[in-house]
């Protein structure tokens, strides 16, 4: 993978903006889980940024699509990049420390490149690709432990589930590209999230109910961090480094992005990780750099 675009300092500012704020993620789901559900933080997340996108789009003079097929791609995206992610790590975060679950969200775009080489002709499995997962892989389990293998328990699954909310969002980088291409990035955010908003409202009164509004003042500063922040702030962010330093350099965010979950933890919540969270980190940050070609790239040069 080769980058394109230059990062510069305006760039690298934003980039550290966006990983800060979804590195921030985790630690308001953190408290929201304290008097919230997972699957209802989910609805909160995307209920309350919808129409701030939808505002944005008419500000930046974007027609929403009409077409029927349009917004079924924007359903199955609101699924795969948001409802069903959101709502394993948040329940993945139910059992574990927050930073611990954004490590091992760190993984996302090692299974996107593998997803994409896959699916996509125009993204073919590379060597590079495979070792990076390869080494993912390695990090994961060295996280997990051998305990994982002997006896299982929910720490475990949790886990699991967050592995699995990054494969889901490395599936929908995929369908994004496949689908809804053509359409401009922003209104793809925009349509997502009013997607994935459709989607949660009956799961959420099935599964867990009409969501309460008696929340203390913390529990609904974390939500609207969540929704307002994470959300709707980081896809500005996003799109801006996008179009500024080029979409490699944009990936650098899956390295910076625990960093700021594990101060958050640690300063607010009292967290701790074990040494092998650590270890385990460095190893999916290589397997990164392997993936992302600049680490082979620089030593060849």
């Amino acid at each position: 993978m080769t980058t394109s675009a230059k990062l510069d300092l305006t760039s690298s500012l934003l980039l550290l903006a966006l990983a800060s704020v979804w590195g921030g993620s985790f630690f308001f789901a953190e408290i929201a889980l304290a008097e919230v559900p997972p699957l209802t933080i989910t609805l909160h997340r995307v209920f309350w940024a919808a129409p701030l996108l939808l505002i944005v789009v008419r500000i930046a003079g974007i027609p929403l699509p009409r077409d029927p097929r349009t917004w079924g791609a924007y359903l199955v995206m609101g699924a795969l990049n948001n409802a069903i992610p959101f709502s394993l790590i948040f329940w993945g975060q139910s059992q574990i420390d927050s930073g611990l679950a954004s490590i091992l969200n760190g993984t996302t775009a090692m299974f996107g490149a593998v997803v994409a080489g896959l699916l996509l002709k125009d993204e073919p499995l590379t060597p590079n690709k495979l070792a990076g997962a390869g080494l993912g892989l390695i990090g994961v389990g060295l996280i997990m432990g051998p305990d994982a293998l002997l006896g299982f328990n929910l720490a475990n699954l949790a886990q699991l589930a967050i592995l699995a909310g990054s494969l889901s969002y490395a599936v929908a980088s995929v369908w994004g590209k496949a689908t809804l291409a053509t359409q401009p990035p922003l209104m793809n955010a925009c349509g997502m999230v009013i997607g994935s908003t459709v989607l949660m409202i009956p799961i959420v009164l099935v599964v867990d109910g009409p969501p309460s509004f008696a929340l203390s003042p913390s529990v609904w500063s974390a939500l609207l961090g969540l929704s307002c922040l994470s959300t709707v702030l980081a896809y500005g962010l996003y799109f801006a480094i996008l179009k500024r330093a080029g979409a490699a350099n944009l990936m650098l965010v899956t390295l910076l992005i625990p960093p700021f979950a594990i101060a958050l933890g640690a300063a607010f919540l009292g967290e701790r990780l074990p040494s092998s969270a650590w270890i385990g980190f460095a190893v999916i940050a290589v397997g990164f750099a392997v993936t992302d070609g600049r680490l082979l790239t620089s030593r060849t040069r």
